[in-house]
């Protein structure tokens, strides 16, 4: 396979550094890329150290022309970008009413916006390859959850972001594909459980018992859908939202 670079969004922990680690055990190198460059540190390190190719990129997703330098760095440092995994996220939990017109404007920002500037300044170097990977991180809260209306609502809309790109793009080699996780053991989760003054050991094993497989998710069951999505294995599979959840959803 010709090596490729990839640039895995929000990935100085959790899934996006899951994800990150396996892409590079998959043979690509990979931009380590969060809001905070020397976040990305302990991910970097993970990657060289196990014999892989990494580079810490710092910017943020919702800024236009941060974005524009970051995927320039990358292209110009690893080698241009053809697989991008937008996972970068936030949390601004509360219910409807309580719900500032900020906490829905940063969530709604970091997720949707940062996913479109990230695409749309890594699809030309997809579009010159005549190749191309993106995986969008979306989540079973796409199909509701309480005290998450703007979160909810920006995971549907990567869900539709997702397919119309994989109309838009198919041409020209290019696949998008969304992946929706149920319950991950993240930092997210644990800010979850202390959002509804839950012990997060006992908000573990309450979530373990409405799953059919009967364990929580961890960052490694996600990285390994990413895994199938950006290899040249998947090329004809575009357009497509897989719940990883430990069971089925609608």
């Amino acid at each position: 396979m010709t090596q490729r670079t990839a640039i895995v969004t929000g990935s100085a922990r959790g899934i996006g550094a899951a994800v990150a680690k396996r892409l590079a055990a998959d043979g690509f190198q990979v931009a380590v890329l969060d809001l905070d460059e020397s976040a990305c540190a302990a991910t970097v390190d993970a990657i060289k150290s196990a014999g892989g190719q990494a580079l810490a990129v710092g910017a943020d997703v919702s800024d236009e022309a941060a974005v524009a330098a970051a995927v320039e760095k990358v292209a110009t440092e690893l080698g241009a970008p053809t697989v991008l995994v937008n996972n970068a996220g936030i949390l601004r939990d509360n219910l409807l009413f309580k719900m500032s017109v900020d906490d829905w404007d940063m969530v709604m920002n970091v997720h949707l916006r940062g996913a479109f500037l990230m695409t749309r300044a890594v699809q030309k170097y997809m579009v010159d390859a005549a190749y191309g990977r993106i995986v969008n991180l979306s989540s079973t809260s796409a199909l509701g959850n309480r005290g998450q209306v703007n979160y909810s609502a920006a995971k549907a809309g990567m869900q539709g972001f997702t397919k119309t790109l994989a109309i838009e793009l198919g041409k020209f080699g290019v696949t998008a594909n969304a992946i929706a996780p149920g319950f991950i053991v993240t930092d997210m989760t644990a800010a979850t459980a202390a959002r509804v003054g839950a012990d997060f050991e006992d908000f573990k094993k309450l979530m373990a018992a409405q799953i059919p497989v009967a364990r929580p998710g961890q960052p490694e069951d996600i990285a390994h859908a990413a895994s199938f999505f950006a290899s040249e294995a998947a090329g004809f599979v575009s357009g497509q939202v897989l719940y990883v959840a430990g069971g089925p959803k609608d």
